[in-house]
């Protein structure tokens, strides 16, 4: 009879998974040493050995992919459990595990107090990462929703929107545009852009944009960050797009000025987003739900 414990199939679904000791290690908050160790003892009770290192990189074995398989599907049972058993105590408690993409983090989190005023008892537990990032929690089930601009096409997902995401071109006070109305979108031709990582919804949607009105712009500095971005802008090194959530603040103190260009905002949508086949619990629900009733309401009374 094998002799595996739920901790010891936990950390090497996290490996198996990662391919990788210290990758396993910062998900579960272990030690690099405690991670090599239950791998250790499991592939002592099972009498097989799970990986094997090639070079610096570490593979599965064929017993590895054939344990991963059973312990993936009994993550999903105990996860379904876990939800059976939230749903048996209601609202009163429960908690959330929701990933929202970096540009989502400035209005998600006031979203989530407004949430967690009405039902006390949740806790939530809430990752903020770039748009790949997400979609890899998504499909690895590692979340119940997630947050997004443009979902996916390649996962086989619910998703639906929940409040306008509008793009708009920014610049610094200075800029000599910032006094122009009705700017030609063309105009845009001869200025530079400081723009998002190849991935990115924000820079998918410009290009898209700047393609459609066959307008080839010149790219200055690329960064994965919204605040690098912003910084550079009012630091005077190129224009900007992003959603207009992101530049609040800056808009109030006058740190950056909404250009008005021809055919702008670019409309986009946020989007609540779950895998078709997670069983979510009440708590998932009802914040789904609640995005979709009064997300947008507000965000519009916070401004007012």
């Amino acid at each position: 009879m094998l002799h595996v414990t739920l901790r010891q199939l936990k950390v090497f679904e996290s490996v198996a998974r990662n391919l990788s000791y210290s990758g396993a290690a910062n998900e579960l908050y272990l030690t690099q040493p405690a991670v090599s160790m239950q791998i250790k003892q499991l592939e002592d009770n099972i009498n097989l050995p799970l990986f094997e290192q090639l070079g610096k990189r570490i593979f599965l074995t064929e017993a590895g992919q054939e344990l991963y398989q059973y312990s993936r599907a009994i993550s999903q049972q105990l996860a379904d459990l876990e939800v059976a058993l939230d749903e048996l105590k209601g609202m009163e408690r429960g908690k959330l595990n929701i990933s929202v993409v970096t540009t989502a983090n400035y209005f998600a989190p006031h979203l989530l107090a407004k949430f967690c005023q009405r039902y006390t008892g949740v806790t939530v537990s809430l990752n903020v990462s770039n748009r790949e990032t997400v979609l890899k929690q998504l499909n690895d089930n590692l979340i119940d929703l997630a947050i997004m601009g443009q979902p996916p096409d390649h996962l086989d997902i619910d998703s639906q929107s929940f409040m306008e995401n509008p793009l708009v071109v920014v610049a610094p006070p200075s800029h000599s545009l910032c006094v122009e109305k009705n700017i030609a979108v063309e105009r845009l031709a001869s200025e530079i852009f400081l723009v998002r990582e190849s991935g990115s919804g924000t820079r998918s949607a410009m290009e898209r944009f700047f393609a459609a009105h066959e307008i080839k712009i010149n790219k200055g500095m690329e960064t994965d960050t919204t605040e690098a971005i912003k910084q550079a802008v009012q630091a005077g090194m190129g224009l900007g797009i992003m959603s207009k959530h992101t530049v609040e603040l800056e808009l109030e103190t006058e740190r950056l000025k909404i250009l008005d260009i021809q055919n702008f905002p670019i409309m986009r949508y946020w989007h609540v987003v779950n895998r078709k086949n997670k069983r979510l619990s009440n708590v998932a629900n009802t914040f789904r739900d609640f995005l979709l009733r009064e997300a947008e309401v507000l965000m519009h009374e916070s401004k007012t």
